[in-house]
């Protein structure tokens, strides 16, 4: 008999578990913390996701039956049965503001309490339209009286205390959709994360963050960006295009069923024509043919199919980015990630496209995942493990410790782990 975990406190019993929602694959994780503030995977299951297009709920049902197969799936193997969940957010249409905003001090010497006044996000909840839903509050930055740059403002004067909070917002009806089928698998939210944050902190080294990079997590039916400096989350937003729209441009370009268009992508496919692509032949089975009648078609015409679809999306990428004001300031980082991320020459063209240098990003920091499950296509859901671990730190500590590492989370979580393992 499998045990249960518990809500002791406000914190878990060591276990997270992180269920990612995709277009195309829903995946589970289940982790323990170890000694030295390792993570390991003790579970792992995965499905592919039915009743999603484009990162939003199409068909209730078929979505809540691939939530449960995938975390009953993750629950066999780690031996336990697990109640509360740690799930992302890929659609709905997310909107990510930088507000800035003062808390009158009047003179005297800012306190714990002080911090926690300006931190309170209650009155940024009102301000939000009826069909928007906060899902992030980030603090990113603090001033005294006009000077910027303050990282822990406590024992210092002043008669003002800016602050600047990163707020992400999501469409309340899609979170709600995602709500109720987690609860009508008998499972409770723990909490909600957007895909690229969690994307972010799962593949970005420390200096990359801190330095300033772009994480650009390629999906099935969404692409999603985030942008971090100075160890903070800076923009987040998403793109209703992903590795799935290259499939059926291959499955209606070439007349293939739909099955055979993503194998040919994942076999043949490449963003960067070669020399030899002409005189390389495809063996294609045409839709409604038999099954023993074949077409032959060069791997260039493959190709060409394969590579404008991708030069849009990362040209919708560099938009959003100059729209934003970020595609400058954050250096010349690119890290891919994302089950699309992975077809032949897509790394080079980013590098075409966006102007920066480009790598192929994976989850870091996690250990016990089999090399199926280790690739880019489940940085999501490791990252959704860690900002767990992050927010149990956060709760844990008193307000003095929980200034003490902000400028490196995973500090936070390492230290966490020492005190409390």
């Amino acid at each position: 008999m499998v045990k249960r975990t518990k809500l002791i406190n406000g914190t878990k019993s060591g276990l997270v578990t992180a269920v990612d929602v995709g277009s195309t694959k829903i995946a589970c994780f289940i982790v323990r913390s170890q000694a030295q503030g390792k993570l390991e995977v003790v579970g792992i299951g995965h499905q592919v996701s039915k009743g999603m297009k484009n990162g939003n709920i199409v068909d209730m049902l078929a979505v809540e039956e691939s939530i449960r197969a995938a975390v009953e799936s993750a629950e066999q193997m780690a031996g336990e049965n697990v109640r509360f969940i740690t799930v992302c957010f890929a659609g709905g249409k997310l909107d990510s503001k930088l507000i800035s905003f003062d808390v009158s001090i009047a003179g005297h010497e800012i306190g714990d309490a002080d911090l926690q006044r300006a931190l309170d996000p209650a009155w940024l909840y009102a301000q939000q339209s009826a069909d928007c839903k906060v899902i992030h509050t980030l603090p990113v930055g603090f001033s005294i009286d006009g000077n910027k740059g303050v990282r822990d403002p406590r024992g210092m004067y002043g008669d003002k205390l800016g602050v600047n909070m990163h707020i992400i917002t999501g469409a309340k009806a899609a979170v709600r959709n995602l709500e109720l089928c987690v609860q009508r698998c008998h499972l409770d939210i723990e909490k909600f994360a957007i895909a690229p944050y969690a994307a972010g902190l799962a593949c970005l080294v420390e200096d990359e963050k801190d330095l300033g990079a772009i994480c650009v997590d390629m999906g099935g039916g969404t692409t999603s960006i985030s942008v971090f400096l100075d160890n903070q989350l800076m923009f987040a937003d998403s793109i209703p295009i992903g590795g799935d729209h290259v499939t059926k441009d291959i499955a209606r370009g070439l007349s293939t069923p739909y099955a055979y268009a993503e194998r040919m992508k994942n076999l043949y496919g490449s963003a960067i024509p070669t020399a030899s692509d002409d005189h390389e032949s495809i063996r294609i089975p045409l839709v409604g043919e038999d099954e023993n009648e074949f077409s032959q078609v060069p791997r260039s015409m493959l190709v060409g199919i394969v590579r404008p679809r991708l030069e849009e999306i990362f040209e919708l990428v560099c938009s959003k980015l100059n729209s934003a004001g970020f595609h400058k300031v954050t250096g010349r980082r690119v890290v891919l990630t994302g089950g699309a991320s992975q077809l032949t020459g897509l790394t080079n063209l980013a590098t075409t496209v966006l102007d920066k240098q480009v790598r192929l990003g994976r989850p870091i920091n996690i250990e016990g995942l089999a090399e199926s499950v280790n690739g880019p296509a489940f940085s999501v859901c490791a990252g959704l493990v860690q900002l767990t671990y992050n927010e149990r730190s956060e709760a844990v500590f008193p307000m003095a410790r929980r200034l003490e590492f902000s400028g490196n989370r995973f500090g936070r979580f390492g230290q966490w782990l020492r005190d409390n393992i």
